[in-house]
């Protein structure tokens, strides 16, 4: 079965808005692992507008399941004297996510350019796995980036999945087609294989059908959204029904 990793920014961003602790983020993550996510996900960037460098520091003592931290290796923290590779090194969580976020985008829009940045992206991959992390590079569709992906010693991609998300009212078969081919080049590479962004109810179910091999998502905007309506519990158990 994939895997489904809730991205809790979103809590982290309702919480900011008015201070104080409520809602309570690391309550949150216990209440997704209860209720059967089998991962925790968080992506600080160097604003902290939602997910704060001491909040990773806070929800890693209690993750009973798998945690990702997601990020552009290049980000400092505004509240930190340190960067986003030493959090990770000094955290060691299960999985670290490679995004290559500009600063002050609202949300993660573009995977890797693998060849620009493959010596770059080497060095940072050794230095993670050297830690005992498991690497994960956010990518594109593109099965020239995943091939050097691979090259740059990678345990896995995830692919960004928002251009099927996109497209998947239209043309279904026509949104997944691009994401196929990625994936079977990702698994003749020998890469795992992750996916995430604008995943939800009405899209998960098909592209999990489509590529079987799938080792996980990573969701959040789509899944706390419906969580407003459904209740957080329903909504997970409804996520994993699409991911069977």
């Amino acid at each position: 079965m994939t895997k489904l990793s809730v991205n809790i920014n979103k809590v982290a961003t309702i919480r900011n808005a008015r201070g104080g602790n409520t809602p309570n983020v690391k309550q949150f993550a216990i209440d997704c692992e209860r209720f059967g996510a089998q991962g925790i996900t968080v992506h600080p960037r160097p604003d902290e507008r939602h997910i704060r460098y001491q909040d990773v520091y806070d929800i890693k003592p209690i993750i009973t399941t798998e945690f990702n931290i997601e990020g552009n290796p290049k980000g400092i923290s505004k509240s930190k004297p340190y960067g986003f590779i030493d959090l990770v090194k000094e955290i060691k969580p299960t999985q670290v996510t490679l995004v290559p976020d500009a600063e002050g985008v609202l949300t993660s829009n573009a995977g890797w350019d693998t060849i620009k940045n493959q010596e770059y992206l080497q060095d940072v991959v050794k230095e993670f796995k050297a830690n005992g992390i498991r690497v994960s590079i956010f990518i594109d569709a593109n099965p020239q980036m995943i091939e050097h992906a691979a090259l740059i010693g990678t345990d896995r991609v995830e692919l960004y999945t928002e251009s099927y998300a996109s497209a998947y009212t239209k043309d279904r078969d026509v949104a997944i087609a691009p994401f196929i081919e990625a994936a079977q080049t990702a698994h003749d590479c020998g890469l795992g294989l992750n996916a995430g962004h604008d995943l939800s109810l009405e899209n998960l179910a098909f592209f999990r059908q489509q590529i079987p091999w799938l080792d996980e998502v990573s969701i959040g905007h789509a899944l706390i959204s419906d969580a407003l309506y459904l209740g957080i519990e329903e909504t997970i158990h409804r996520y994993l029904e699409c991911l069977k």
